[in-house]
């Protein structure tokens, strides 16, 4: 039987992950289930929203708290967050301003990025497409394994704790309910979004660029214009990861996790689907969770060890889906960019004398 505490436990690690993956998920739906970019290298943005995260923090603070100058940032880790995590327990204010500062930071390297993925998407057909994103993921993981100076190469480097100020075992349930927050606002903005004007042309660059093109829309601007923000919102979550765990290191940030998981959340509730997204990624989460939760448990009755468990299982889903279900538990649903009655009442008032 769960105890309750080990329930609250359960329950926070859910809600943390599940709004860590709808951030990321939301922007892989804004690019290829609404705009039809085939965003492969999804990686690129995460990883580097968690270095600037791994990166910028201990920074700015090592000077500000006081930290003694002959220490060195990588190599005395360590001693130096413990150092600023102590400063930022008794400044509030310092912790919550430079939590911000480190999501509007990667917000913007995950938008330069974006602009950069965003000349291949311009000239390059949908597979070639899929494939140089891909790469260019590789090589932002490369970099971030190889050049120590960065976030400690292999062995990565701690961050400071943005909420150092909240009582240690209310950490966790705090740090969850502002990962909710944050991807409640993305959800919000991506909802405006695609039921703006411009969620239709999406839509039509998508279902045929041919037949956007014909209709006055400059289809390269559009593509730019989405990768830019949705590369955004997706750094935003690798910060956000970063800051959640206190820690960075680049072999956490592979295809699997990073590219792959969010395409599986993404098919297996709905494609264009924003709920659905929200669903899938969270059925995609609770069982994860679960699965790592009760692994103990589930050991002695597998024939195979339990950390294979969720690949299979949520393999198997995936297949199933895309055979009997292709467009997701919640499939895309006509979206009208005016209110029913208020386009009505216009129609109307045109049609009067």
């Amino acid at each position: 039987m769960v105890l309750p505490q080990e329930a609250l436990i359960l329950l926070t690690s859910i809600l943390a992950w599940f709004g860590l993956y709808l951030i990321v998920n939301l922007s892989l739906n804004l690019e290829f289930g609404y705009t039809g970019i085939p965003n492969f290298g999804k990686l690129l943005v995460v990883a580097a929203g968690a270095y600037v995260a791994g990166y910028l923090p201990g920074r700015i603070m090592f000077n500000l708290a006081n930290v003694d100058p002959s220490l060195d940032y990588i190599a005395d880790n360590a001693v130096i967050v413990t150092q600023i995590n102590n400063f930022l327990n008794q400044n509030p204010h310092i912790s919550l301003s430079l939590l911000f500062l480190t999501l509007i930071v990667a917000a913007g390297i995950g938008a330069g990025l974006g602009f950069i993925a965003s000349y291949p998407a311009i000239r390059l057909r949908e597979e070639y497409l899929a494939m140089t994103l891909l790469a260019m993921a590789e090589v932002i993981r490369v970099i971030g394994y190889n050049y120590k100076p960065l976030i400690g190469g292999t062995l990565g480097v701690q961050v400071p704790d943005t909420l150092a100020f909240v009582p240690g075992e209310l950490r966790f349930t705090i740090m969850s309910l502002v990962i909710l927050a944050i991807a409640g606002f993305i959800f919000l903005y991506v909802e405006r979004l695609v039921r703006s004007p411009l969620g239709r042309v999406l839509r039509a660059v998508r279902d045929s660029e041919a037949a956007a093109e014909t209709l006055g829309k400059d289809i390269v601007r559009i593509r730019t214009k989405i990768l830019v923000v949705s590369s955004a919102i997706g750094a935003v979550g690798g910060a956000m990861h970063a800051l959640y765990t206190s820690g960075v290191i680049s072999l956490t940030y592979d295809r699997v996790s990073w590219t792959f998981w969010p395409w599986v959340m993404v098919l297996m509730g709905g494609m264009a689907n924003n709920v659905g997204v929200m669903l899938g990624t969270l059925i995609f989460v609770a069982l994860r969770q679960l699965i790592t939760f009760y692994k103990g448990v589930l050991e002695p009755i597998l024939p195979f060890n339990v950390i294979w468990l969720d690949y299979i299982l949520l393999g198997s889903t995936l297949i199933i889906i895309l055979m009997y279900r292709p467009e997701g538990v919640l499939p895309e649903k006509a979206t009208r960019t005016l209110d029913f009655r208020k386009l009505w009442a216009r129609l109307n008032g045109r049609r009067s004398p």
